[in-house]
């Protein structure tokens, strides 16, 4: 059970419920209103002759739950009126909030594919504020906790709110929610198995009985697909009657036959385009262009030569498949194997056979620090050792946290994955990356971490070692690929 800390409390049992579309001046006057008939009081004369007093007397019986009920009310609304919300919806947002109320209340969920920068979560909380919920639950990455607080506090509504991260989802005990939030829901959607996370998720929606709000502005980046688990564990998904992917697939994937390592395995990615028709009445999506976004992204790649070293290791490796140390090896006897360990080398570090790692080169960390010393950016990487080299050469001038982040002039570092999603930088001036993801996924996401609506321009910067690896992925995840082992197959002749 989680703590009363670890829930945003809005308003106690014992205070009225707000009236749909009463604003807190009204629900004030309706409270005093209750609390002066609850208090009534008239005169009474005690006593005889010229001793005879009159005093104040209630004029109706007292009721402690009652008393406590007009008091804690007129209190609540008071205290609301003084403190209103600091949040102004955008006309879009204002329309989307009872759009998707409607939905909800006609089928009980709804999914909001808003872009990046749009305002999903806001959006989220005014659905929940407009329906008047009591216990929101909503469900995120870890980094986006804090943000998501900082606008429920902004908001100040009338619900309990309780946020987590996935990774936490085992701790939580209590089922009372009347509404779940799902943000970056795509994250479920892994087929034809669900996922750890999707089944979680699933748990938690069959025995709270919830309505469901899911949040994504990409919620099937890879394929179609995607969908089936992200919405399975909602009883009135229009996919319920198929009690599993496989079901599902024979209607909605035309599943084809690939041959890896000699054995015929079924694809399934071949989501129909059924599958958005069916989620259509569910689903409201909304664009930066309609927002108004005109957003400038300019791009710049840059080069470094790294040290002898690392173009030693990578043209053994190349050559011979396997680099063996005193005390540790490099294998890359497999395309998938060598694929990974060109990527961490040519980036300066690398993980061994031994599940050991290390730094070998520190010339994109230091060439990072010396062209951006000055600004306050966002720094993404990908493997843990390059997190590490940013350390040793940034020092006390780095972050990972942030709140940090927004509170000083340091800069931060993320990882790809976890800092690509539902988080805000807006306060950097740039975007350096260390490194590059395989994922298309990921080089959309986390390059527009900086775009806000009074902010439209920003500058990326993508740091590649001379003759590396990181060009060619570049190339791939710009025209929306994935960067595979196919591709890899064919770069390696010219790198």
């Amino acid at each position: 059970m989680h703590s009363d800390k670890e829930i945003h409390q809005g308003k106690t049992d014992y205070v009225i419920e707000r009236t749909a579309g009463y604003s807190d001046e009204m629900m004030y006057k309706q409270c005093k209103l209750f609390y002066d008939i609850v208090f009534k009081t008239k005169k009474v004369k005690q006593g005889r002759g010229k001793n005879a007093i009159f005093v104040e007397q209630r004029m109706y019986d007292s009721d402690e739950l009652v008393d406590r009920r007009a008091k804690e009310s007129l209190e609540y609304y008071k205290k609301k009126m003084s403190n209103p919300s600091k949040i102004n919806f955008r006309e879009y947002q204002k329309r989307i909030i009872v759009e998707a109320s409607n939905r909800i209340l006609m089928n009980g969920f709804v999914y909001l594919t808003m872009e990046v920068r749009t305002g999903k979560t806001l959006t989220s909380l005014g659905i929940a504020e407009l329906l008047n919920k009591k216990k929101v639950l909503f469900i995120t990455k870890k980094k986006a906790i804090s943000s998501i607080e900082s606008d429920y506090d902004m908001l100040n509504p009338d619900f309990d709110l309780l946020t987590i991260n996935y990774e936490s989802l085992h701790k939580v005990e209590d089922r009372n929610f009347d509404l779940i939030v799902l943000d970056e829901a795509h994250s479920m959607g892994a087929f034809p198995k669900p996922s750890k996370r999707a089944k979680q998720v699933k748990d938690i929606l069959t025995t709270s009985n919830s309505d469901v709000i899911l949040l994504s502005g990409t919620p099937t980046p890879e394929s179609y697909s995607q969908m089936y688990h992200q919405v399975y564990g909602i009883k009135t998904n229009p996919f319920k009657d198929y009690i599993n992917f496989y079901k599902f697939s024979k209607r909605y994937v035309n599943v084809k036959q690939r041959k890896i390592n000699g054995l015929y395995i079924n694809d399934y990615h071949g989501g129909l385009q059924s599958i958005l028709d069916e989620m259509k009445p569910h689903t409201i999506s909304y664009s930066q262009k309609e927002a108004g976004f005109k957003v400038d992204t300019r791009e710049h790649t840059l080069e470094v030569e790294m040290k002898p070293i690392t173009y030693q290791l990578t043209k053994k490796l190349k050559k011979d498949l396997v680099v063996e140390g005193k005390d540790e090896t490099i294998l890359g006897d497999t395309p998938v194997k060598l694929m990974m360990k060109l990527h961490q080398l040519y980036s300066g570090t690398i993980k061994f056979e031994s599940g050991n790692s290390t730094i070998i080169d520190h010339s994109k960390a230091q060439y990072i620090y010396d062209n951006f010393c000055t600004q306050k950016i966002g720094i993404f990487y990908k493997f843990k050792e390059e997190l590490k080299a940013l350390k040793k050469i940034y020092g006390d001038q780095l972050c990972t946290d942030l709140s940090v982040f927004e509170d000083t002039n340091k800069s931060i570092a993320l990882q790809i994955v976890s800092g690509r999603e539902g988080i805000s930088l807006r306060k950097a001036s740039a975007l350096v990356y260390y490194n590059i993801d395989f994922s298309a996924t990921s080089y959309w996401q986390s390059r527009d971490r900086m775009t806000t609506k009074d902010r439209l321009e920003s500058d990326v910067y993508w740091v590649f070692a001379r003759d590396g690896i990181e060009k060619e992925i570049y190339k791939a995840v710009t025209k929306k690929k994935d960067y595979t082992v196919n591709h890899f197959k064919k770069d390696l002749l010219s790198l």
